[in-house]
């Protein structure tokens, strides 16, 4: 059945916020992208509400997601605009003599329409600032490489486990690259401007603010709007409508509430730096506000957290952080000591066990049987990790009849050991320092360039938590790539910056 009802709603609140954005947008984004993105947004959105399958869906989005990324003067801001237009559904690409080619989904269709088009411009171009590969690089590379070759295998119905084999160790890289590499290589190397860099992130944050936006009517009226991957045959039955006690768990387009913490908390991490170039104290506060009510609908514990260190994390890597740490606490109390005297402050006392809430502590117990667990086999398996591991892990398997690895730390440990999570923590650690860095050495030579350095080493720090709390899949996956090629482009302007500072000394 066509989403007519839920398109018309969608619309509505997407007209809402495109036109309240409209006016202000331009202080980031040129109005010419601003409104291509949007007429993109909106007609794949209508696209994949009124599809009957993932396919017709597809048939429109290939041509318009090419055309658009060909005409934005910044790919990577389209890209991160479109990232999360519907909800990940993975679609097996039907092939001759074997199960299936490969699964496609949303993040496939944008790299091939998109990124791939644009990284093949940054190659051919004779006037790249980067050569060749830098560290991150072939620490991506080597992940890649790993995890084609080693990765926990999955069950076989009758209780065994499927095989390694070269077809799916080359089905497994060849999405690695066109899913993972090509979109970090054009994002890092597209974005060596501070003016576009600030675009990408701004872009992103409006996309975010739709999320948030629709979340919010989610949850007030207990209604999820993006059904598609149901109607198309590829969802889950008992993840279409999830409950924290009695309030639903919004998802908007992300596919998960998870996924949408993960995405919120980004957003306004990076939403903390972008509101220092903003004159209006109405729209600091109401996007504020808009991006802390996404993440309430959500219902997300573990990004509730890492939204409240990203918050203090920036206050004490601005400058002056003594005093901007106790502005930034005084500021957290007002609006707290409201929040918890209203019905707003039951319900999150009622989730969080730290406080005495009682609501799903199931999940918290869950995970920590499952580090236990894993911890067990990871020190029988330390430098490869155990692919067989789904076998050893039978007292773990829920209600739904799976073993939920919400820990992307111990997947990667079980599936390619110390050595992959070696090679994993490294690729996103450089421009997590590289960040702090510069943001440490221009905080008084250039004040703005500082401030976007914190607010990426925020969110990269908010990503290693957030990575914790949930399976490398979906959007925690594209988010942790996104950041971290966000911060290879911010590295690459602070190397330039620090460069122009040596040969004027009088600027320094």
């Amino acid at each position: 059945m066509l989403s007519l009802k839920e398109l018309i709603v969608v619309s509505i609140i997407a007209a809402v916020i495109f036109w309240l954005a409209k006016r202000y947008t331009s202080l980031f984004i040129t109005p010419e992208d601003f409104a291509r993105r949007r007429n993109v947004w909106c007609v794949l959105t209508a696209a994949a509400l009124l599809s009957p399958n993932f396919w017709i869906f597809a048939l429109v989005a290939i041509p318009v997601m090419a055309i658009a990324g060909r005409k934005d003067s910044n790919p990577s801001a389209l890209y991160l605009m479109l990232l999360q237009v519907i909800p990940q559904v993975d679609v097996p690409v039907p092939m001759i003599g074997m199960p299936y080619l490969f699964v496609i989904d949303n993040y496939l269709l944008l790299s091939f329409c998109v990124m791939a088009p644009a990284a093949l411009r940054i190659i051919r171009s004779k006037d790249k600032p980067i050569q060749g590969f830098d560290l991150m690089g072939f620490c991506l590379l080597a992940y890649g490489f790993l995890t084609a070759v080693l990765y926990i295998h999955t069950q076989t119905p009758n209780g065994g486990l499927y095989p390694s084999s070269v077809t799916e160790s080359l089905r497994r890289a060849f999405v690695f690259f066109f899913g993972v590499f090509i979109p970090y290589f054009t994002i890092s190397r597209s974005n060596l401007n501070r003016k576009v860099l600030i675009d990408s992130i701004a872009t992103f944050c409006l996309a975010c603010a739709l999320m948030a936006a629709i979340a919010v009517f989610e949850s007030a009226r207990h209604w999820l709007l993006y059904d598609m991957a149901y109607r198309w045959g590829y969802g889950i039955p008992h993840n279409v409508y999830l409950a924290r006690g009695t309030n639903l768990r919004a998802m908007a387009s992300s596919g998960h509430s998870l996924a949408l913490g993960h995405l919120l908390v980004m957003a306004f991490g990076l939403w903390l730096y972008l509101q220092t170039l903003v004159d209006s104290k109405r729209l600091r506060l109401g996007v504020t506000v808009l991006f802390l009510a996404g993440l309430l609908a959500a219902e997300a514990r573990g990004a509730w957290i890492a939204a409240v260190l990203v918050y203090f994390l920036f206050a004490v890597l601005r400058p002056n952080p003594v005093s901007r740490f106790l502005t930034a606490t005084a500021v957290a109390v007002v609006i707290a000591v409201p929040v918890y005297l209203s019905p707003l402050g039951d319900r999150i006392v009622s989730v969080l066990p730290f406080l005495g809430g009682t609501v799903d502590t199931f999940n918290v117990v869950y995970r920590e049987r499952l580090w236990q667990r894993a911890w067990q086999i990871i020190q029988a398996s330390p430098i490869w990790g155990d692919q067989a591991a789904m076998i050893k892990m039978q007292d773990l398997r829920q209600g739904e009849g799976i073993i939920d690895l919400v820990n992307s730390y111990v997947g990667v440990l079980l599936g390619s050991g110390f050595v992959g999570l070696s090679v994993f923590l490294a690729f996103i650690l450089i421009p997590l320092f590289k960040a702090w860095s510069f943001s440490r050495k221009f905080a008084r030579v250039d004040p703005d360039f500082a401030l976007l350095g914190a607010s990426l080493a925020c969110c990269i720090i908010g990503t290693l938590l957030l990575i914790g709390n949930g399976s490398f899949v979906g959007v925690s996956e594209r988010m942790f790539y996104v950041i971290a090629a966000l911060g290879a482009a911010f590295a690459y302007l602070g190397r330039e910056r620090q460069d122009f500072c040596t040969t004027s000394p009088g600027l320094e």
